[in-house]
């Protein structure tokens, strides 16, 4: 029988589904329910990242995804872009600009997000083969990093709240903001990690340093709103334990219900989500999001995607949202 290498190649990198598990994990959910759906969004990120690494190229992975039920579809888009950046980084190649080019524009906020999962798997000296080169939406690529290094080494990042230092980045060149893009990430694995239980959420961020809570809580109202999990009580007792950051919640809510909109997968609990964090249905949350672009510096002090973050939460201040 011919050898299929690729075949041979998706058993070798991807994952066992094993890794997605709150037993493997250690992780404590609320409820099995909770369970049950962060556990498939890990599984369904791991299906991505078997399509990207398994198939001929992007157009093929990209017919395979289109296949996955909707409210988990961008996760296996997200597992995808870590399959063909970790690929792009081993072997050389512009297999991620390509998948970009096509159906998974729609996605553009989490294929950044999962490039940044394979520059925590690559070693640092290949990271210039993947870097991405959208100056604004390329820093999700430090959030992704900063979900993997809490998701898969929690005791490091989580419990003793480790924060890497990555130095020079696009647009900062001294690597004096990257730090709290990747605790942006390290608050959206927080609601994994924590089962999607409000107060064990609050009370591990409550150990970290004052100055990293208000991006914690941003990404943690990121994936509540992105992922779910939670019924609307829940969310409000997220939203009392973060009462203090409620323009940071506000902020990373809107951001999911803008990446849910322009991929089409707008889900019931988006819009739960954003009533709660935000006090607006989805669709006007993901609008604060686009309006804040408008006049953005590209070239300013502080990187444009900071300013553009600040912009979205003071809009919310503005509107007597929070």
């Amino acid at each position: 029988m011919p050898v299929n290498w690729r075949t041979i190649r998706q058993n070798l990198l991807t994952p066992k589904t094993t890794e997605a598990s709150f037993a493997t994990r250690g992780f404590v959910a609320r409820d099995e329910a909770s369970r049950e759906l962060l556990e498939s969004v890990g599984v369904h990120f791991l299906t991505g990242f078997r399509y990207a690494v398994g198939e001929r190229g992007p157009v093929e992975a990209t017919a395979r995804l289109e296949t996955v039920e909707p409210d988990l579809r961008g996760f296996a888009y997200e597992g995808a872009a870590m399959g063909f950046a970790v690929l792009d980084g081993l072997t050389g190649g512009r297999r991620l600009a390509r998948f970009l080019a096509g159906p998974a524009d729609r996605h553009v906020y989490m294929v950044h997000v999962g490039l940044g999962w394979a520059m925590a798997r690559l070693p640092r000296w290949r990271w210039r083969a993947v870097q991405p080169t959208d100056r604004l939406l390329g820093w999700l690529a430090l959030d992704g990093y900063g979900f993997h290094q809490a998701y898969f080494h929690t005791q490091r990042y989580v419990r003793e709240r480790h924060r890497d230092r990555i130095g020079s980045w696009p647009g900062d060149p001294a690597g004096r903001w990257t730090g709290r893009v990747i605790d942006q990430g390290v608050g959206r694995a927080l609601w994994f990690v924590a089962g999607a239980d409000p107060d064990r959420v609050a009370d591990t961020i409550d150990q970290f340093p004052v100055e990293r809570r208000e991006d914690l809580y941003s990404g943690t109202a990121l994936a509540a709103t992105y992922a779910g999990g939670a019924r609307r009580e829940l969310l409000l007792r997220l939203a009392e334990r973060g009462a203090a950051y409620a323009p940071a919640m506000a902020q990373g809510s809107a951001f999911a219900a803008q990446a849910r909109r322009r991929a089409g997968l707008t889900s019931e609990h988006t819009g739960v989500a954003t009533e709660v964090f935000c006090g607006t249905p989805a669709a006007q949350a993901a609008e604060v999001t686009e309006h804040a672009l408008d006049g953005l510096d590209h070239d300013g002090p502080v990187p444009a995607f900071l300013v553009w973050r600040q912009r979205i939460a003071q809009q919310f201040v503005t509107l007597g949202r929070c």
